[in-house]
């Protein structure tokens, strides 16, 4: 096999392979390593690339795959990318900052010293939006991340560089967070498979936070087989994460390997999920797929999730006012660069003006706005109301009407680089279909569902009720059984 065919495996096939001997995890680092250094300066995917760890970890899985088994770890010898707001050992974590600069993490998140027992290789950090706040990837100090399928364009946000990495076959698996839709979003704009577990379903020990009820951990491959496998690991409950919950964790892989049948599966499809204003292909391709899961047994069921339209403005209260308060550490006293004053409030100010981004002023400015005297009631008190609203809307279809709930993932396929940066309004626009999920903490996946005819992807998202990722992986499944994603992704191209 040439390099452009081994990273474009699955992370399945290549654990067959090595499992066989046809080539080393040594090898299929370097393959890896080599994409990156072929393709990272066009697409500004990665933030750092970690090759000399990342051949050591290659070395030590060769060692155990030498013995053989079945019984090998299911991950060992397989690149994956971690999004750079998550502690890895003694490496530089930025969050995309520059207030974070040079700051080594001094312990793994729990995450990551999960998939460091399954024996990955981890290749690199990702790009990102400043501390995961955006929607384009655009916000990050270190440039902007550009989509495989379009360089013009944008890849999503805010886990962008881990779903382009995934995309260009830099890496067959990518972890990420979600806030308020930054798996999902740029697994649609950039034609691969992301996943949002439940909130509580995989710790968030490690992450740097943004909003703390409202981020969780997730992943991008190009297989749902594969992000079964992923989520076999890094679920389950935490002693470090008190958010974490103790639920059983199925062998999401294991199960997904017996026969899938859609047979009586009710597919919820909201009408405030398609609103004025969406591209026309978008809805028509959604509204394709809808018609696939009926083919497969589906029953297709209008239902109505009536506040859905207060979804975003209660977000965008309630996530910056929990960066407020999380972003308060950032002073230069204990992290990153620090502004030399003789004052310590200038001190402060200026490492703070210096260190952050102008998007994350504005949203820390309106979170302070939000928690202040006189306001705390009329904002932030108000808007954890609405979410309660949304919550028990989504419990009320669950429970008298639907099994699943399907809805395109963005109202728009991936813009051009700078056409919404002077309008922070219309960014947040783009998040409309994917914070409903986030308040209400339930799991959603993101399909690719088919191009445009500009050549860029669409995605479908599927939501369904708190802890069964498992109905949403054999749900995908059959739909990509029967509709496969036949278009040649980046990761084939041989750039």
């Amino acid at each position: 096999m040439n390099n452009t065919e081994l990273t474009s495996l699955s992370a399945a096939k290549m654990r067959e392979h090595l499992l066989k001997g046809d080539f080393t995890s040594e090898e299929l680092c370097i393959a890896h390593l080599e994409r990156i250094d072929k393709t990272n300066s066009r697409f500004n995917s990665f933030l750092s690339v970690l090759s000399e760890s990342a051949l050591r970890q290659a070395q030590s899985a060769d060692a155990i795959l030498s013995k053989g088994g079945d019984k090998t770890p299911l991950l060992t010898g397989i690149p994956i990318a971690i999004k750079d707001n998550l502690l890895v050992l003694d490496t530089e974590t930025t969050a995309g900052s520059k207030i974070l600069k040079g700051f080594v993490a001094p312990y793994d998140a729990t995450v990551i010293g999960k998939l460091k027992k399954s024996g990955v290789v981890i290749i690199g950090k990702t790009n990102l939006d400043e501390f995961a706040m955006g929607s384009s990837t655009e916000n990050s100090a270190f440039g902007p991340t550009k989509n495989p399928w379009n360089e013009e364009r944008i890849p999503g946000g805010s886990s962008g560089g881990s779903a382009a990495a995934v995309s260009l076959g830099q890496a067959p698996l990518a972890l990420g967070t979600d806030t308020g839709g930054s798996i999902r979003q740029p697994a649609g704009l950039s034609g691969v498979l992301g996943i949002k577990p439940t909130y509580g379903r995989v710790s968030r020990y490690g992450v740097i936070a943004y909003a703390s009820s409202l981020d969780q951990v997730g992943h991008f491959a190009r297989t749902v087989e594969d992000l079964a496998t992923v989520l076999d690991v890094i679920s389950g409950a935490d002693s470090k994460d008190a958010t974490s919950m103790p639920i059983v964790v199925p062998n999401f892989s294991q199960e997904l390997a017996k026969p899938v049948s859609l047979r009586g599966l009710r597919v919820g499809v909201p009408k405030q999920y398609f609103i004025e204003g969406m591209e026309s292909e978008v809805e028509s391709t959604i509204r394709k797929s809808l018609e696939v899961l009926k083919s497969l047994g589906a029953t297709i069921v209008d239902i109505s999730l009536p506040n859905t339209k207060h979804a975003l403005a209660a977000y965008y209260v309630l996530a910056p006012a929990e960066a407020s308060s999380n972003l308060s550490r950032y002073d230069g006293v204990r992290y990153g660069p620090r502004h030399r004053s003789e004052s310590l409030s200038e001190m402060y100010a200026m490492t703070r003006a210096d260190g952050f981004g102008s998007e994350v002023k504005r949203r820390i400015l309106v979170g302070t706005y939000m928690l202040s005297k006189g306001y705390f009631d009329a904002y932030y008190i108000k808007a954890q109301s609405v979410r309660t609203l949304i919550i028990n809307d989504f419990k009320a279809a669950f429970n008298n009407h639907c099994d699943v709930i399907a809805t395109p993932v963005s109202p728009r396929c991936a813009w051009k680089i700078g056409d919404r940066s002077a309008s922070p309004l219309e960014m947040y626009l783009e998040d409309v279909f994917t914070v409903p999920t986030n308040l209400a903490g339930l799991p959603a996946i993101s399909v690719p569902a088919g191009l445009n005819s500009l050549g860029l992807p669409i995605g479908l998202q599927l939501i369904a009720p708190a802890f069964e990722e498992l109905r949403l992986l054999t749900t995908s499944k059959a739909f990509l059984e029967e509709q496969p994603f036949k278009q040649d992704l980046p990761s084939t191209r041989n750039f």
